[in-house]
C-alpha cells in the first residue's frame, strides 16, 4: 500500500476556493503510483475539512485515482510553530503510517516549516519513506534529503568530544567551581578572590596546564569588568612582525595588507580585561610598548599618530621564572613590577593532594556529559583503584595531562568503570633525562658527596615506589635495576623501609 502523509496548508484550502491545485492535489494527482490512502492533519480551519475531504475525493475520482480513503486528523498540537508538540505527532503518525504501508511519501510543501522540519527528522528515519515537494505551478518532485541525520548527530558530538579533551576542561564559570579542598590551592583562591574586586594587574604564575587562565577568567568574572569582554591572547603565538598589529591595531594603508582600519586587542577588551598568556614569551621591543601602554592607559595604532584613550586590566600569565629573565635581560624590571601589583602562584597538581579524587571526578562528569549525545559512547565511572592510581603520579602536565589521560581513558575503555590499568595505559610516559648540571664550588668548600648521593638515590627511590603502586618489581624496572631484589638491597643500603600503602 502506497500512503501519501501531509499538514494541511493555507494554500491548499485557498486554491480549493478557486478549483485550482495547490501542494497536496498536485502531489496526489502527478504521483507516478497512485495512493492507496492520503493521511491528512491539521489543527485549524475545522469548517473546511469536510468539503476539502469531498473536493479532494472528487478530483482522484475523475483520474481513476483511489478516493476513498482520505480523511484530514485533528492533530494535537500547541501552535503550528511549536516544535515539541509537532515532534510529539508527527512521530505517532509517521510511525504508525511506516509499518502499515509499503511506501510512505511525505509532502513538505503544506504546513509550516516547523512541520516540514519534524516531518523530515522523523521521516529520515524510516526505511520505507519519501519526500516530495510541489512548487506554485504545480510541478513536484521527489527530494531525496541527503544527509543521514543519526550520523550527523554522531560526527557533530564526536567534534565536540574532540573540541573539549583538545581544549580544556570547563572550570571557569565562577570561583566555587574551582576544586580546592588542599591547603595551597586554598590559598591561591582566597588571594584572587581578594584581588577580584580591585583594578590591580594581575600576574599568575604556574607550571604548564595548572590552570592559569582558569583562575584569570575566575578573577574576571567576579570584578565589576564582568560584564565586558574577557579577551585573551597567548603572547607565545604572535607573530614577532605582527605583535603591534595585533595588540594595538592598525590604520588602513599602514603597511601591505593592511586593507581596512582594526582594532587591537587592547581596543578590543576596553572596559574589560586583557589576558596576556605566557606573558614572558614577548620580545623586549614589545615589552617596551606595553608597558607604555600600561603607564599611559592610551594606545597608537600601526601607522596612526592619534593616541587612543583605553581602560583595560591586565591579567598575565607564564610558566617562566620572570625574576631569573629580569637578572638575565630578557624581561624587563619595570614591567616586571607593573604586572606584579596582585600576584596568584598556582600550585602544581602533585602538591595539592587533597583536591585530586574531587578533580577527578568532577572531570569524568563533564567528560560523560560531553559524549552524552554520541551514540555509540556510555557512560562510565572510575574506580577507587583507578583514583588511587592516579593519586599517585607525578602529573608533570598537571590538570591539563590529567584531563587529557581521563579522555583517553573513558573513551577507550569497554567497560562502564574505568579501572587503575585503563588509567596506566592511557599515560604517555615519559623517559626522563638527567641532564648534569654545572657544579661550583668555592676555594675551601666542603662537600659531603656520599649524603649527596644518597639522598638523591633515596629521592628517585622513593618517587618510583609512589608512581609504582608500592610494587617493588615495576619500581625496579622504573629505575634499570633489573629485579625487586637489586632493588631491596639498594633499600637496605640506604637504611630505606618500604612504606606502607595508603588505605
Amino acid at each position: 500500500m502506497n500512503t501519501l502523509f501531509t499538514w494541511l496548508g493555507k494554500t491548499d484550502l485557498d486554491n480549493m476556493q478557486r478549483d485550482e491545485n495547490a501542494a497536496i492535489s498536485s502531489i496526489a494527482k502527478g504521483h507516478p503510483q497512485p495512493f492507496d490512502r492520503i493521511v491528512i492533519l491539521a489543527n485549524a480551519w475545522d469548517e473546511s475539512w469536510h468539503r476539502y475531504e469531498s473536493w479532494l475525493s472528487k478530483r482522484m475520482g475523475i483520474i481513476s485515482r483511489p478516493y476513498n480513503d482520505i480523511k484530514i486528523h485533528r492533530a494535537n498540537i500547541v501552535s503550528p510553530i511549536d516544535y515539541t508538540s509537532i515532534a510529539k505527532e508527527a512521530q505517532k503518525w509517521i510511525s504508525k503510517l511506516s509499518a502499515e504501508s509499503e511506501s510512505l511519501y511525505i509532502n513538505l510543501s503544506s504546513g509550516t516549516p516547523a512541520m516540514a522540519a519534524m516531518s523530515i527528522i522523523v521521516g529520515k528515519a524510516k526505511p520505507n519513506t519519501f519526500f516530495y515537494q510541489s512548487n506554485p505551478s504545480g510541478q513536484i518532485q521527489l527530494d531525496t534529503i541527503p544527509f543521514d541525520f543519526k550520523a550527523e548527530m554522531d560526527a557533530s558530538a564526536a567534534r565536540t568530544i574532540a573540541s573539549k579533551a583538545a581544549g580544556l576542561p570547563d572550570k571557569h564559570i565562577a570561583f566555587e567551581k574551582i576544586v580546592a579542598n588542599s591547603p595551597a590551592m586554598k590559598e591561591q583562591v582566597r588571594k584572587a578572590q581578594k584581588l577580584a574586586p580591585l583594578e590591580l594587574p594581575v600576574l599568575v604564575f604556574g607550571e604548564t596546564g595548572t590552570g592559569k587562565e582558569v583562575i584569570s577568567t575566575a578573577i574576571h568574572k567576579a570584578s565589576a569588568r564582568a560584564s565586558k569582554n574577557l579577551v585573551a591572547v597567548n603572547c607565545g603565538a604572535l607573530p614577532e612582525n605582527l605583535v603591534d598589529s595585533i595588540l594595538f591595531g592598525h590604520i588602513k594603508g599602514a603597511f601591505t595588507g593592511a586593507i581596512k582600519d582594526q582594532k587591537g586587542l587592547f581596543e578590543q577588551a576596553d572596559g574589560g580585561t586583557l589576558f596576556l598568556d605566557e606573558v614572558g614569551e614577548l620580545t623586549l621591543d614589545a615589552q617596551v610598548k606595553l608597558l607604555r601602554a600600561l603607564q599611559q592607559r592610551e594606545i597608537k595604532r600601526v601607522g596612526d599618530d592619534k593616541p587612543i584613550t583605553v581602560d583595560v586590566r591586565i591579567i598575565a600569565a607564564t610558566h617562566r621564572n620572570l625574576l631569573e629573565m629580569v637578572d638575565a635581560g630578557t624581561f624587563r624590571e619595570d614591567l616586571f613590577y607593573r604586572l606584579a601589583l596582585g600576584v596568584i602562584e598556582m600550585p602544581a597538581l602533585r602538591n595539592r593532594l587533597e583536591d585530586i579524587e574531587p578533580l577527578v571526578l568532577d572531570l569524568a562528569q563533564e567528560i560523560n556529559a560531553a559524549a552524552a549525545s554520541y551514540s555509540n559512547y556510555k557512560s562510565k565511572n572510575i574506580s577507587q583503584n583507578a583514583i588511587k592510581f592516579i593519586c599517585e603520579q607525578p602529573w608533570l602536565g598537571n590538570v591539563r595531562e590529567l584531563w587529557n589521560t581521563l579522555n583517553r581513558a573513558f573513551f577507550l575503555s569497554d567497560s562502564l568503570e574505568v579501572t587503575d590499568k585503563e588509567i596506566d595505559n592511557a599515560m604517555i610516559k615519559r623517559n626522563t633525562t638527567t641532564k648534569t648540571e654545572e657544579v661550583i664550588l668555592a676555594h675551601g668548600q666542603q662537600v659531603d658527596i656520599k649524603q649527596l648521593t644518597d639522598n638523591y638515590h633515596k629521592n628517585y627511590i622513593s618517587a618510583a615506589l609512589k608512581a609504582s603502586g608500592y610494587v617493588k618489581k615495576t619500581a625496579a624496572n622504573m629505575l634499570g635495576l633489573g629485579n625487586h631484589q637489586n632493588l631491596s638491597n639498594w633499600m637496605e643500603r640506604l637504611g630505606m623501609e618500604m612504606p606502607k600503602k595508603a588505605d
